[in-house]
Parts: C-alpha cells; sequence; structure tokens
C-alpha cells in the first residue's frame, strides 16, 4: 500500500486523463451527478458525487478493457463494481478526515514540485508548461485549484499510509517457521488396491438398500437450480445452404484477391543494421573467421532476435538487396548489403517456394467465405426489424414462426454449455436475466444474434430414484467395495509397518521422493501428499479411493536446508507475503478504526442520482 513520490499522483493523473480522452463521454463536463454534489461524508470531510462518478467510471472501464465488451450499470452492480468504488472514496475520505484531525498537509512547493514531474503537463522541451496544464484541467471540466487541492489531499494521504505500513518487517523466527514447514521435503511408498485385489465378493443390493443408500447421497442427486429459458436463435452457419454466390462474383473475389493465392519465392529473413558500412563489414569478418556467431553480434548490439526478424519477404522487397540475399543458403550471413535504415547483414532462415492455386482449386474456400459473409449481412439486416417487432409486442414464438429463427428451450445452469450455451453472450444474458426482462436481439459474436425469455427459475431438486438408479446402483457397489478393500489395506499396512515390503505382500509400490506440501505430481491421488505430511517415519496409512483403497508408509523426513539458494529465494519470498499481508490487515484496522471514529454517512438517493447518470 505504501507509495512512492514518483506514484503519490498516478490515481488523479490517470483519471485526468481519462477525462480528457473520453471527454466525459455520455456525462459531459459539467458533473457526473445531475447537479447532486454532495454523496455523504466521513466526520467532516465531504466525499462528492463527481469523486465517485469517477472511481465507477475507472473500474467499468478496467472491466470492459479485460472483457472487451462493454459493461452497463446493471452489470456493474451485479458483479459490485458499485460497491468497491464506493468503499474506495469512503477509505479515500476517511484517510483524509484522519490527515485534517492531526493537521497533516503538505506545502505550495511540494505541489509545485509534484505538478511539474507529471509528464502530462509538460511542453516538447520536457519542462512545465502552465498553458498544457491549464488546457488539460480546462478540457477535463476541472479547474487548477480543485485539482491543486486533490493533489495535496493525495499526497498527504501517501505520508500518512506511508507511516502506517512502514517497519512492517517480521521477525525472523517468524520467517524461519514459515520455511521450515513450506521447505520441508517427504518421501514415502505408496500403492493402490483395486477391485481386483479384492478376496471376498460383495453383496447383492436390494431395493431397499439402494434407496437408502439414494437418501444417504440425496446431494449427489440434486440438480442445481436451473432457469427455464426460451430462445430464438439464427446464425450464418444455420442459413449457409440457403446463400448463392454467383459464379462472377466468385471470379471478382479470386482476382481481388490473386496474391493470396500466387505467392512469388520468399526467403525467412532477419536484418542487423549497423552505423556505417566499416562496422557491418568488421562484424562479418568476426563471423566468417568463427570468432563470434550471429545470435553474439546482435546480442553485442542490445537487441533480441525477434528484434531484427523481417518475417517472409519476396525478392522485390528487399529492393538492393533482394539478389545477394535471395542467392544465399539458408543460415548464410550476407552483407554488408544497403537498405533503408543503412548498411546491414541479412541471414536467411528458410526458403519457401512459390505457390500458385488456380481458380478452380480456391473456389471451394472462396465460396465458403463469401457464403458466410453474405449470411452475416443478411442476419445483421434482420436484427433491427425483429428487436422492433419484439419491442411491439411479438413473442419468441412468433419470431419462430415467421422467419429463419430457430426456438429452443434450455433448462440453464452454471455449468451449461452445449449448442447456444456454449455462447460467452448467451450465458452472460441467461445469468442476468430476470422475469422483469424483454426479450431483445442480441449478439452472439459469430455474426448470429439471439433473445431469450425467462420462463421460471426451478430450485434445486432432487431426480426421481427410478431416473438415477443405474447410478445409485453403481455409486452403492463403488462403496462397497471401497469399504471392503479398506479392510484389506488396513491390514497389508500394519504389517508393512511391521517390517514387511510392500513387494512381499504382492503390491506394486511407487516411491516419491523430494516432496513438499504444494508439489504437483501426474498420477499422484490428491489425498496421498496431505496425509503424508501427517505421519512421522515408518508409519503407515490408508486411505479410501473411488472404488479402491491406497496403503501408504513416510519413509523420510529431510528439514529444509536454509543454506541453498531456493531456500533463501523461499524465505525472501515467504518474508514478503507476510509482510505485506500484515501490511494489508494494518491498513483496513487503520481505515475502519477512523471510519468507526468519524462516523460514515451515505446519501443513497446521491448514489442512486450518480447510478442514474450513467444509463
Amino acid at each position: 500500500m505504501a507509495r512512492g513520490k514518483s506514484s503519490i499522483t498516478k490515481t488523479l493523473v490517470w483519471g485526468l486523463l481519462i477525462l480528457v480522452v473520453m471527454g466525459f463521454g455520455a456525462f459531459g463536463t459539467v458533473s457526473f451527478s445531475g447537479g447532486v454534489r454532495g454523496l455523504g461524508d466521513v466526520g467532516q470531510t465531504e466525499i462528492t458525487s463527481d469523486a465517485y462518478a469517477r472511481t465507477l467510471q475507472n473500474e467499468m472501464q478496467a472491466l470492459q478493457a479485460q472483457t472487451g465488451q462493454p459493461v452497463t450499470m446493471a452489470q456493474a452492480q451485479q458483479w459490485g463494481l458499485t460497491d468497491r468504488a464506493l468503499a474506495q472514496v469512503v477509505t479515500s475520505a476517511a484517510l483524509d478526515e484522519e490527515a485534517r484531525r492531526i493537521g497533516l498537509s503538505v506545502g505550495d512547493a511540494q505541489v509545485a514540485e509534484e505538478l511539474a514531474a507529471i509528464s502530462a503537463f509538460q511542453g516538447p522541451d520536457g519542462s512545465f508548461s502552465r498553458d498544457g496544464y491549464a488546457m488539460a484541467l480546462r478540457n477535463a471540466g476541472l479547474s487548477e485549484a480543485e485539482f491543486e487541492e486533490d493533489l495535496r489531499r493525495e499526497s498527504a494521504r501517501s505520508l500518512l499510509t506511508g507511516a502506517i505500513l512502514s517497519g512492517t518487517a517480521l521477525p525472523d523466527t517468524y520467517v524461519d517457521t514459515l520455511l521450515s514447514w513450506a521447505g520441508e521435503t517427504r518421501n514415502f511408498t505408496w500403492a493402490r488396491l483395486g477391485r481386483d485385489s479384492l478376496n471376498t465378493g460383495l453383496p447383492v443390493p436390494s431395493e431397499a438398500d439402494l434407496q437408502a443408500w439414494y437418501e444417504e447421497n440425496i446431494d449427489l442427486f440434486t440438480l442445481p437450480e436451473a432457469k427455464a429459458v426460451t430462445y430464438a436463435w439464427i446464425t450464418p452457419d444455420m442459413i449457409l445452404d440457403t446463400v448463392e454466390v454467383d459464379e462472377d462474383t466468385l471470379r471478382a473475389a479470386y482476382e481481388e484477391r490473386i496474391a493470396e493465392y500466387n505467392l512469388p519465392e520468399r526467403r525467412l529473413v532477419e536484418r542487423l543494421v549497423f552505423g556505417n558500412d566499416a562496422e557491418a563489414q568488421a562484424a562479418l569478418d568476426r563471423i566468417t573467421a568463427g570468432e563470434t556467431d550471429f545470435e553474439t553480434v546482435v546480442d553485442e548490439r542490445g537487441l533480441a532476435l525477434s528484434d531484427i526478424d523481417l518475417g517472409d519477404l519476396p525478392e522485390g522487397a528487399l529492393d538492393e538487396a533482394g539478389a545477394a540475399v535471395f542467392a544465399a543458403e539458408v543460415g548464410q550471413v550476407v552483407g554488408p548489403l544497403p537498405s533503408d535504415l543503412g548498411p546491414a547483414l541479412y541471414r536467411v532462415n528458410g526458403v519457401l517456394e512459390a505457390q500458385e492455386t488456380p481458380y478452380e482449386d480456391a473456389v471451394p474456400q472462396l465460396r465458403d467465405e463469401l457464403a458466410l459473409d453474405r449470411a452475416r449481412r443478411v442476419i445483421a439486416g434482420m436484427a433491427q426489424s425483429l428487436d422492433d417487432e419484439l419491442a411491439g409486442g411479438a413473442t419468441l414464438e412468433d419470431l419462430a414462426e415467421e422467419t429463419e429463427l430457430d426456438l429452443g428451450q434450455i433448462d440453464w445452469t452454471e455449468a451449461s454449455d452445449s449448442d447456444i450455451a456454449g455462447y460467452d453472450a448467451f450465458r452472460e444474458a441467461a445469468a442476468a436475466i430476470t422475469a422483469e426482462d424483454y426479450p431483445e436481439i442480441r449478439d452472439l459474436g459469430d455474426g448470429g444474434i439471439f433473445a431469450l425469455r425467462l420462463d421460471e427459475i426451478r430450485p434445486p431438486a432432487p431426480q426421481p430414484f427410478d431416473a438415477v438408479r443405474d447410478q445409485v446402483g453403481q455409486g452403492y457397489d463403488a462403496e462397497q467395495a471401497t469399504e471392503a478393500l479398506l479392510a484389506q489395506a488396513r491390514t497389508l499396512a500394519d504389517r508393512i509397518a511391521a517390517g514387511e515390503s510392500f513387494a512381499d505382500l504382492g503390491l506394486e509400490p511407487v516411491t516419491e521422493e523430494g516432496l513438499t506440501r504444494d508439489a504437483r505430481i501426474e498420477g499422484l491421488p490428491d489425498a496421498l501428499l496431505p496425509e503424508a505430511f501427517t505421519l512421522e517415519p515408518g508409519t503407515t496409512a490408508t486411505l479410501p479411493g473411488d472404488g479402491s483403497a491406497l496403503i501408504l508408509r513416510l519413509d523420510a523426513v529431510t528439514p529444509v536446508d536454509r543454506t541453498t539458494p531456493e531456500a533463501e529465494a523461499l524465505a525472501g519470498l515467504l518474508r514478503d507475503r507476510a509482510a505485506s499481508a500484515v501490511a494489508n490487515d494494518l491498513y483496513r484496522a487503520f481505515t475502519t478504526d477512523i471510519q468507526n471514529r468519524a462516523g460514515v454517512r451515505i446519501d443513497q438517493q446521491a448514489v442512486t442520482a450518480v447510478h442514474t447518470s450513467f444509463q
């Protein structure tokens, strides 16, 4: 949480730049809140509606950048963005209130220094530009006094939190204890008893046995809450067969993409540019003499091979260097040769032969692509009229009857992923839909569209016994087999603990060595590793599997070697994580204490007004 001087104004500056670039979007440059300024207060420190709105907008834009999809206010509320933004402004106000109470502030000289360091306010010569500063604030709808006061408060908050969070280093004893626990390794041997190891038969269950097992394990047969959803949809693939592409269109598309279907011979080329011919020749001479290689020369220039990779190029794209490069063998370095950046060495990494695709061979691909594109345009042309019909009272059933849309029904849960439920857009819509929502046309993302309606919400409910009788029988059988195998495993484990070997007992042992608590070994049953860390060397344990039993013997415990580089790195990681956790706890406790002492008041009507301004 603690921040250095260079990051004190990051939140303010990025918020300002967002406002400058976006021009406050649909909210204008006057106020996000429609005239409602006060959102609440912490003690004597006011929380403004504009501060909350800007914080919320930043949260929504951050999520939009991650998902690539616009975020609505309903989604922001559903996903907790509004709560998070409100918590942020309340916390900031609490810190401002504490700074006010104890008289903590920064002087004008500090504010001026911070302003001068902000690149957004600097002119072409790198110095602070009064005109640029004024224009940026004017475009954001802020006055200099407002921005500088925000900057002053941010600096004071940084001083306050820095004082709270500094010095949270933990004692060596604490870190050593964590290191001993996390770095300790164990060696153990284990074996599995499968169904073929059973030395007794399993009882045949009666109907009463199965019914009782079904009732005892009813959670295994309970369907989750489901939304009964009716939907109508259409995708380009659904109407692909109805789309005709004439010969003239195919021929024109082929001619337009002739360069794609008829590729000249190309070379995979890397180019290393030098300041002059002498430098380039000296490098080539070293490579030719075997004193160095091309990769080393590239590294000496402070570059990576990816920096000099030109990809695959035809001869003409290399201008005057083309003939020499195309005459070189694969792996050969040639030069110095001219380039648009100066003399260069070229290395050939591969030869791509010319490719010619006749029109007749290209037609199938062209027809599919053109038909798919035309189908998308057909659907796009339908979307608005279909949405208008829904708005006018048409039902999904009406659309399916009158158009090419397919009607379907799904009992949707979060686990649904087949057919239309395989689309992210549909899953998001199904998750958010309520009984009050009216069907509307939405995009599927592949050129398709859909609309959906919530018919009912079905609460979690057990499946009837008769419908799952086979699964019940399988579960009962697996449980009986596991119990019988565990009884055999306990006897064998006792004999192993007494000194007999796994092999003597006809078992196929697997030995694991040097495993830490967080080891991930393919094929290792999940329950074995935690159990191994509860045992003493030479002792055994048995664990149930799925229709099997596991026998485990701990062979050795190896304490962590604190002198190894790995242990030192782990100790540093544990120290940093623990210190960070303590620092975060201190910060939360501190801000919570301020709020409890000063009191927090939030005007819910003002919050609602801000939310309304986003719609």
